[in-house]
């Protein structure tokens, strides 16, 4: 008995842009495609879905009490690809918090999904 990888699922209102945002924004490789669910590469042992809340077996909701946090080689390179791309929320540039050894923003995906990306300190 094992666990092959993880698969975090967000439940959304609007897969298309959802879709659009992870894969032509943020880069993130599409590997599997089932209409209403899509499903992407965090890494080779880890993936994000996201399902059409309509059809899905969780509904969407206005609240959204979760953080996924991504540990990045450069968060920097990813802050700078969502200016570069214009993207429509607000992304606060990188800080470094010695006190807990990271660099790292905190922002939300267009659905109201918070995400981290951060890079741990030596």
């Amino acid at each position: 008995m094992r666990i092959d990888y993880p698969i975090t699922f967000f439940y959304v209102r609007n897969l298309e842009k959802e879709t659009a945002f992870y894969h032509d924004i943020l880069g993130l490789k599409l590997v599997l495609d089932q209409g209403w669910i899509k499903y992407f590469a965090l890494n080779e042992h880890s993936q994000l879905g996201l399902v059409d809340a309509s059809r899905g077996s969780i509904k969407a909701s206005e609240d959204k009490p979760v953080l996924l946090s991504l540990v990045v080689d450069d968060p920097d390179a990813f802050y700078l690809r969502l200016k570069e791309a214009h993207y429509e929320k607000p992304v606060p540039e990188p800080v470094t918090r010695e006190d807990i050894g990271i660099r790292a923003f905190i922002f939300e995906d267009p659905e109201g999904y918070k995400l981290e990306f951060q890079k741990f300190l030596e």
